[in-house]
């Protein structure tokens, strides 16, 4: 007697050609840039806090950031595996040279993109905001297309 109660087989997948490997490349690619993303909110938060307080406290830096103090640790931990960040016991954060670098880096680009929104005629309080999503993914191609326009007096080129 034939056994009826075995699962009939999967229906056959389209193989993962061309239009797969591209897909999967922008997923990877996406969740790379939502972790330099974090990272450059981090140091971005980290250069702010040590130049108005000199020193960067992880309390300080989770309530900035609205997340855990948990969270913010294993964050810190990640920067300083990566040589963005130290720290000294019993004191805060600090920024190595490299991450000094990377947040003047995506403050330039944060000054940039909200500049280029102002230009179109976006209110400064929602540059601003839209701006701290753009900033991190916007291309070097755009950011430079952005400085162009601005220094063309914000003029559309023909």
């Amino acid at each position: 007697m034939a056994d009826t109660s075995a699962e009939p087989d999967p229906p056959d997948l389209p193989e993962n050609g061309p239009e797969g490997a591209d897909e999967a490349a922008r997923h990877a690619s996406a969740r790379t840039a939502r972790a330099a993303a974090l990272a450059e909110d981090y140091v971005e938060i980290i250069a702010d806090l040590l130049e108005r307080d000199a020193e960067a406290r992880p309390t300080d830096i989770a309530r900035r950031l609205g997340v855990t103090h948990a969270t913010a640790i294993k964050t810190i931990g990640r920067l300083k595996r990566d040589g963005l960040a130290h720290s000294k016991p019993y004191r805060g954060v600090f920024l190595t040279e490299a991450g000094h670098e990377l947040a003047r880096r995506v403050r330039a680009r944060h000054q940039t993109v909200v500049a280029f929104l102002a230009a179109i005629g976006v209110p400064a309080d929602i540059a601003e905001s839209d701006a701290e999503g753009i900033e991190h993914h916007v291309s070097d191609a755009t950011l430079a297309a952005f400085e162009r326009f601005l220094a063309e007096g914000g003029k559309v080129p023909e």
